[in-house]
């Protein structure tokens, strides 16, 4: 079988791409950066360098694949995040109409039931929206919870104030997520050949509240007594525009953080909640994360 992943070398897309050689596949990676074209072909994989902004590359891309994995890969840069989230996935739309893909699973998120008030997640809403509305195409969205590699972004702020903090609320609960499990069930859904029409699944690989999350990484960098400190929307906005997140990035990262806290972006799942994906408890990447913080 063809599989075209997109997501570069990314956290998900690697793991994911490496899933599907083993099992024999051919396996386009979509990348961005020509830098990373000799790491895919060392993989066993092809390399097709261009943008996702870029209808007509992706087009070429997808056409006589017989699955495609979708993401919306971060851009940092500014502007209408939720807006360029959107119209990746409406791009992605296109090139499967145009290309005749009949089989696609998307990376989605907790809370992308919520048309707004979500952040980002808000983008990944009209993401699934898009491709649901297409005609003859089975997709599968993977609804993933909050990723473990999200607290490596946590590490400078650690460092200055020695606590991890966040306006997700006191002793909330998160559902959380290793991203290599994302991978698993990406490629289980890929190679399902029963599956048909259009629906969801949860991915989730434990749920800890964000006392233990800051126990055990603080644990895992030589600081037992690291607390999780919460902060108001407010605070938390300004700490991440002093860290030097652009502004449009932090105010979305603040309206995820509050849906997060009043529960509302994980509700849903919370009421159906799935059996958890893999075994990667929290612990498992915590030397991941001590190694992230040796080489900060």
């Amino acid at each position: 079988m063809n599989y075209i992943v997109t997501g570069s070398l990314g956290h998900v897309g690697k793991p994911l791409a490496s899933l599907l050689l083993d099992a024999g596949h051919s396996v386009t990676i979509v990348s961005n950066d020509p830098e990373k074209k000799a790491k895919i072909e060392a993989m066993g994989a092809t390399p097709a360098l261009g943008s996702v902004e870029d209808i007509a590359f992706l087009t070429k891309t997808f056409k006589g694949a017989d699955g495609v994995f979708t993401l919306v890969p971060p851009n940092y840069t500014g502007g209408d995040w939720k807006g360029h989230i959107a119209q990746i996935g409406r791009n992605y739309a296109d090139a499967v109409v145009a290309s005749g893909v009949r089989h696609v699973v998307n990376l989605s998120s907790i809370g992308a039931h919520l048309h707004t008030g979500c952040g980002p997640v808000n983008g990944l809403h009209l993401v699934e929206f898009a491709l649901n509305a297409l005609d003859g195409v089975n997709v599968r969205h993977l609804r993933a919870a909050y990723f473990y590699t999200n607290f490596i972004n946590s590490i400078p702020g650690i460092r200055q104030t020695d606590a991890l903090s966040g306006n997700f609320g006191k002793k909330t609960k998160l559902a959380l997520v290793h991203p290599l499990d994302i991978a698993d069930e990406a490629a289980r859904e890929l190679q399902n050949p029963s599956f048909l029409g259009r629906g969801f699944r949860y991915i989730a690989s434990d749920e800890r509240t964000t006392d233990d999350i800051a126990t055990i990484l603080g644990k895992a960098i030589s600081r037992p007594g690291l607390q999780w400190i919460d902060r108001t929307d407010e605070e938390s906005c300004a700490e991440m525009l002093r860290l030097g997140l652009p502004d449009e990035l932090a105010k979305n990262y603040t309206e995820m953080g509050s849906a997060i806290r009043s529960g509302e972006m994980m509700a849903h799942y919370f009421s159906h909640r799935p059996v958890l994906a893999g075994w990667r408890r929290l612990e498992t990447f915590a030397p991941d994360f001590a190694a992230a913080w040796a080489s900060s």
